[in-house]
């Protein structure tokens, strides 16, 4: 199956699941008239991913549009190496190293990194990092993952809805359905993104820079974060090129992101072969 195939059917499979669980919870509470509801709530949830889940996650971060020549001239230049337009730039305003790219498509997308990406990386590390958005992009993974952001918050939100709007509705059972399998479903829903996807967006990363640039930045950014985390929403792990969450809760146990010592193997092995 081609790479557009793929992104097409992992975008029509996390829809399907997230129609699924509304509808499972609505006929839970409701019956009929809640599984509509639940559907009704769905299609929305599902209109709003697909054209401004970029624009929420934006949002949610604070990122404002970067106005730093160097960067820029970097997403240009990297972008141009990969066939792309060139994405917009943001800046979220923490002293931890990160980054991510959203929006829906190629056209639309987006490349947000931190100040302290800039301030504690250098040039080429920098670079490495931008790249490996740019091949975010560039594969389509944008759309999907930034959808799964949405869709998961979305799940905890209607999870909040069914146990505060109805007295009848506190028991333990339905706590335990709202409160630990909806964060599980949500939780399953940003693993729905292969971590497979973050090896091949190194790799892609490796073809239009330095393969051990990316890996050190790599390095550096797993080492602040097993120190400071990032404030934000967990959902929104799977969008950073490292968790930012790592060990914040039990649902990190099942990981989005493939282990850093052997992304930053597989990229000095790529540097050996190039």
């Amino acid at each position: 199956m081609s790479g557009e195939r793929m992104a097409a059917f992992r975008s029509a499979l996390l829809l399907g699941i997230l129609t699924a669980i509304f509808l499972a919870i609505g006929f839970f509470f409701g019956g009929i008239f809640g599984a509509t509801a639940g559907l009704i709530i769905a299609f929305i949830v599902n209109f709003i991913s697909y054209f401004f889940s970029d624009k929420i996650v934006l949002k949610m971060y604070n990122a404002k549009e970067l106005k730093d020549e160097k960067i820029n001239a970097m997403v240009e230049k990297l972008a141009k190496k990969s066939g792309l337009p060139k994405p917009k730039t943001y800046i979220i305003q923490t002293d931890i190293p990160n980054a991510f790219a959203t929006g829906r498509n190629k056209n639309h997308a987006a490349v947000a990194v931190t100040k302290g990406l800039i301030d504690k990386l250098d040039d080429d590390e920098i670079e490495g990092v931008i790249a490996h958005e740019i091949s975010h992009i560039k594969h389509k993974d944008t759309l999907i993952s930034t959808m799964a952001a949405t869709i998961a918050g979305a799940i905890s939100w209607l999870a909040y809805i069914f146990w505060f709007g109805d007295e009848r509705n506190r028991n333990i059972i339905n706590y335990i359905l709202l409160f630990v399998l909806a964060p599980i479903a949500a939780m399953l829903i940003r693993l729905a993104i292969s971590r497979s996807r973050e090896y091949y967006a190194d790799r892609g990363a490796g073809e239009i820079s330095n393969p051990l640039s990316l890996a050190s930045a790599l390095g550096k950014i797993s080492d602040f974060t097993k120190n400071v985390k990032i404030k934000g929403n967990p959902s929104t792990a799977h969008l950073f090129i490292v968790n930012p969450f790592t060990g914040i809760n039990l649902i990190n146990l099942f990981s989005t992101h493939p282990p850093i010592e052997e992304r930053i193997k597989r990229l000095e092995e790529m540097a050996k072969k190039k």
